[in-house]
């Protein structure tokens, strides 16, 4: 039984975004294109012999129990009659409200990690079903493959994409996406298209116009990227980013930037995937 390991918990971009419609219950409709990357926050996961969940540091303006480490700790540990606790240090470097999923990442991971920890047999497809009811993004990262997605983010079907260099440029503003979702100047009526329309029409993002509205330093971000090439706002924001030709390209971009960022490349499984499989590989 494994009782110590830590895990990176990824960011994720939204390469496109079209909303369809609104739902009876408030969520919206959505096609996105989901890729993770290889930059990301880091969780370290300790078994403990009690019912305990500790997590350390808290994070400013997040209440402990509302943080969704917490919470998916405390969903999973009811759900299977687990007696064990878990003693967690998140080392936290992606920023909050940028669109990027660090939340759900946290959560997804947390979620997955457990599941070894405690020597729980959950499949994949049961953790995302727990995963939803903490946020729409959730289940992509407990899945853990690149997918094109629809519903509210949930149905999922995995693609190969290139392993793209990025630039992501992180403005200083922190975005609620219950506040874009529920603008009512934000665009919900797109037409759904195939996976095929979607590169044909540029991977537009249906969030971009009422983002820029609300946070001049996304507008501002967006202006300068765009100068060279196809800047592209990701979910909800603040983040925004540019596929680069090479490695050497994004972090040539980034001496340059007048904004804070970080250069990354597109990933089609899923970090903390490639991890557990070393871990699962190492025990066995």
């Amino acid at each position: 039984m494994v009782t110590r390991f830590s895990l990176p918990s990824p960011a994720k971009l939204n390469l496109m975004l079209r909303i369809t419609g609104r739902r009876q219950d408030g969520y919206h409709n959505l096609q996105t294109i989901f890729q993770f990357l290889d930059y990301g926050d880091t969780l370290d996961f300790s078994w403990r012999d009690d019912s305990q969940i500790h997590l350390s540091p808290d994070l400013t303006d997040v209440p402990h129990e509302d943080n969704l480490i917490v919470k998916a700790a405390r969903m999973l540990q009811q759900d299977s009659g687990c007696r064990f606790g878990v003693d967690i240090q998140l080392h936290k470097i992606l920023p909050m409200g940028g669109g990027i999923g660090g939340g759900s990442s946290n959560a997804a991971t947390t979620l997955l990690a457990l599941n070894v920890l405690w020597d729980l047999t959950y499949s994949l497809t049961e953790l995302a079903a727990l995963g939803l009811r903490l946020g729409a993004d959730v289940p992509i990262f407990i899945q853990g493959v690149s997918a094109w997605a629809e519903g509210v983010g949930e149905v999922l079907s995995p693609l190969q994409l290139p392993e793209t260099a990025y630039l992501v440029i992180t403005p200083d503003c922190k975005i609620s996406t219950r506040e874009i979702f529920s603008h009512p100047a934000l665009t919900r009526d797109s037409v759904p298209i195939k996976l095929a329309a979607s590169e044909a029409q540029g991977g537009r993002n249906d969030c971009e116009s009422v983002v820029k509205a609300l946070y001049p330093a996304v507008d501002d971000a967006l202006c300068w990227l765009r100068q060279y090439g196809d800047g592209k706002l990701t979910g909800t924001g603040s983040c925004v980013f540019l596929a680069c030709d090479s490695i050497q390209h994004a972090q040539t971009l980034l001496h340059v930037c007048p904004f804070a960022g970080f250069v990354a490349t597109g990933q089609n499984i899923s970090p903390t995937h490639q991890a557990l499989a070393l871990i699962s590989k190492n025990s066995s």
